[in-house]
This record gives C-alpha cells, structure tokens and sequence, in this order.
C-alpha cells in the first residue's frame, strides 16, 4: 500500500518507500512503489523509519511534494554532477 498523510504542512507519513535516496534539513528523495518522491522544505528530519513496512515519517515545514520517474531521477543526479 502507498499512503501519504500530512498534517498542516508541518508533518508528513509515508507508506510504501522502498528507499530514501538522499535526505537533508531542505529536501528528502523517497523511492516509493508508485515512484520516487521530492519532498522540499524547511528543517526537515526523519522521526521514524520502519524499513520492515515501508513507512517514513518526517517532520518540519513541507513546501512541496512531488513525484517522478526513476530516469529522471538518475538524469537529474547526473546534470548536477556536470554543472
């Protein structure tokens, strides 16, 4: 299952993540089993990870959440590397 539940932009859960690709206090890069997944903010971190059900939860202020393909992903690492 994939579920996203956010409460007042100040908290979010996620269910469903196979991996957290990279994370830091402005943005965390989710790969769920409907895509990967952009979250960007302010004063983001990760409260809980059950890697065993898939869930994430992450608390802060949430200014967007964006899903993607995994190509893009793996071509948007690659033209920051080559900026």
């Amino acid at each position: 299952n994939h579920v996203v539940k956010m409460v007042e932009r100040k908290s979010i859960v996620i269910s469903g993540i196979k991996k957290i690709v990279t994370f830091d206090d402005k943005q965390f890069t989710l790969e769920s089993n409907m895509g990967d997944i952009i979250i960007k903010g302010s004063g983001l971190e990760m409260i809980k990870l059950d890697t065993i059900d898939g869930n994430v939860s992450i608390k802060g202020t949430i200014d967007s959440l964006n899903y993607m393909d995994h190509a893009k992903r793996e071509d948007s690492i690659i033209t920051k590397l080559f900026k």
